[in-house]
């Protein structure tokens, strides 16, 4: 089929680049922005630009920001003994958005991974190991559970002797059915299991 705009096209296929869209939404998304909302996508093509240009990391907890230092890390009222390991901005904002943690955050960007390659140094261990000599009390280890999450946690404990480290509790969701959880899950909520009172 002959294109009738070739630009179009290239707006499909740099849209596709998003988790989730395929050809089809791609096309859906860009005739709404090139049809119905052009002075919406006008900004949207401004935001986009000026996000790419002036965002970078927290030089401290390598999130997302606009400056050398990020709001979190130089909060004042936050606990800064306290800190929580992530793999990704994402997983640092939604502890924010759920309001749970008042202490500090470091973001890994990723997971250890022999099988791919994916060394400590890759993973920023060395800059997380430099953060914990800063007068660090607890390491909260936020790590996805898998096999690349339990090898980074093993790696990071090896690297912090002496160092007080924490995991999120693991096991059976709030409202999941027992029958269609897998061995390995149900395994580590009767193992992480507490006395009822």
């Amino acid at each position: 089929m002959k294109s009738f705009s070739p630009l179009f096209d290239e707006l499909q296929r740099a849209l596709q680049v998003l988790p989730g869209v395929g050809p089809r939404s791609a096309q859906r998304m860009a005739l709404n922005l090139i049809e119905r909302t052009p002075r919406e996508a006008k900004t949207l093509a401004s935001v986009l630009d000026q996000a790419l240009n002036e965002i970078g990391h927290c030089q401290r907890c390598y999130v997302l920001s606009e400056t050398d230092e990020c709001q979190i890390c130089t909060d004042a009222k936050r606990d800064h003994t306290r800190l929580m390991v992530v793999e990704s901005p994402g997983q640092l904002l939604a502890f924010e958005r759920a309001g749970l943690h008042d202490g500090q955050y470091f973001v890994l960007n990723g997971l250890i991974s022999p099988l791919d390659g994916v060394s400590p140094d890759e993973v920023r261990i060395p800059q997380l190991l430099g953060r914990v000599r800063e007068g660090v009390d607890e390491v909260i280890l936020a790590l996805t559970s898998s096999v690349e999450g339990e090898a980074t946690a093993h790696y990071i404990k090896s690297q912090c002797p002496g160092i007080t480290l924490t995991r999120l509790a693991r096991g059976i969701p709030m409202g999941g059915d027992i029958e269609a959880l897998d061995p390995n899950t149900l395994e580590l909520a009767l193992g992480a299991r507490e006395r009822w009172s």
